[in-house]
């Protein structure tokens, strides 16, 4: 991808940095390899130099890819937002890891992402990365493993004995919700495409049902919790696999508004959150052998922009990883 420098920042006397930017709204068409200015940091950051960073391939259509808090423009804009590297420095008067200390994060949805050399991260969204990761595959981490922690356990209320429809099962976050819900002593149903079932199925799904060949409602019976990670018909189909008294969760869509009406279990719509405590138990188990990441490529970040586009197509396991420092 080539380089652009804009004149503005070549005067600005500032430190710069290689980002992957976009200047107008789009998809990952509008995404350039280029120079930008390097982040400030105020109270409460840290300077991570990123090492490797992950993203979701839908954000380019999320309003806080391109909107801050207030609504405003704040184009051009950085995306991915899992990040993996080292402090650079902390913000004055912010304590926190020391410099030099590997780290990974979810960060701030209205800032700009890790698709760059440095990225300004709140110190309360950093944890120590764990021990046994690269940093590609520490990176693969915080979104899928956050969201999935969440919506089996702070929204679904997953526990031992219940059995749990995992609805994109060979996705990143599929794939972290199926261990997730395995070691919790569920019964897990995944569902997905064919090339997925070896791989959902080594990782602890009891099932598999390959969405092309069968309708999942024959085959999954009924479940105490689904988790939906691919909306539109098949999540308002989910509907009628849900137990009494049972739970609905996606990240796609609030499943209470296509709800039958005489519904007698909960939905739950949610954006995942970063979670530093959250973060420190999936690195724990990690660390223990009880949880893997799976990466299925890696980019450098001058090719950040093909990475994005070929996880929009399809068919590639887990998560895409940039590398940024090699």
């Amino acid at each position: 991808m080539p380089v652009s420098e804009s004149t503005s920042e070549q005067l600005s006397g500032g430190q710069t940095m290689y980002a992957l930017r976009a200047h107008e709204r789009g998809g990952p068409e509008q995404l350039v390899y280029e120079r930008a200015p390097q982040p400030a940091i105020g109270l409460g950051d840290a300077l991570v130099r990123v090492h490797a960073a992950s993203f979701t391939p839908t954000e380019m259509a999320w309003p806080p890819t391109w909107e801050d808090r207030a609504g405003r423009e704040r184009r051009p804009t950085i995306p991915a937002h899992e990040v993996a590297g080292t402090v650079a420095a902390l913000g004055y008067g912010t304590t926190g890891p020391e410099v030099g200390a590997p780290v990974y994060a979810l960060t701030d949805w209205y800032r700009d992402g890790a698709a760059a050399e440095y990225i300004a991260v709140e110190v309360r969204d950093l944890a120590p990365m764990p021990t046994t990761l690269s940093f590609v595959e520490a990176a693969a981490v915080p979104l899928a493993g956050l969201t999935a922690w969440q919506a089996l356990f702070d929204y679904g209320a997953l526990s031992a004995g219940q059995t749990v429809l995992i609805h994109g099962g060979g996705g990143g976050v599929g794939i972290f919700a199926i261990q997730l819900a395995h070691s919790a002593g569920a019964r897990v149903i995944a569902t997905g495409r064919k090339w997925a079932q070896r791989l959902v199925t080594e990782l602890g799904a009891d099932e598999f049902i390959d969405l092309e060949q069968q309708p999942f409602e024959e085959a999954a019976g009924a479940v105490d919790l689904a988790l939906d990670l691919i909306g539109g018909d098949i999540l308002k189909r989910t509907w009628s696999v849900i137990r009494p008294g049972g739970a609905l969760v996606s990240v796609v869509a609030d499943p209470v508004d296509m709800a039958p009406e005489s519904l007698q279990a909960r939905g739950a719509f949610f954006i995942v959150t970063p979670n530093r405590d959250q973060l420190i138990e999936l690195a724990r188990r990690i660390d223990a052998g009880a949880l893997r990441p799976i990466v299925g490529a890696v980019r450098p970040l001058p090719d950040g922009r093909a990475a994005f586009e070929a996880k929009l197509t399809g068919g590639i396991p887990g998560k895409v990883a940039l590398a940024v420092v090699e």
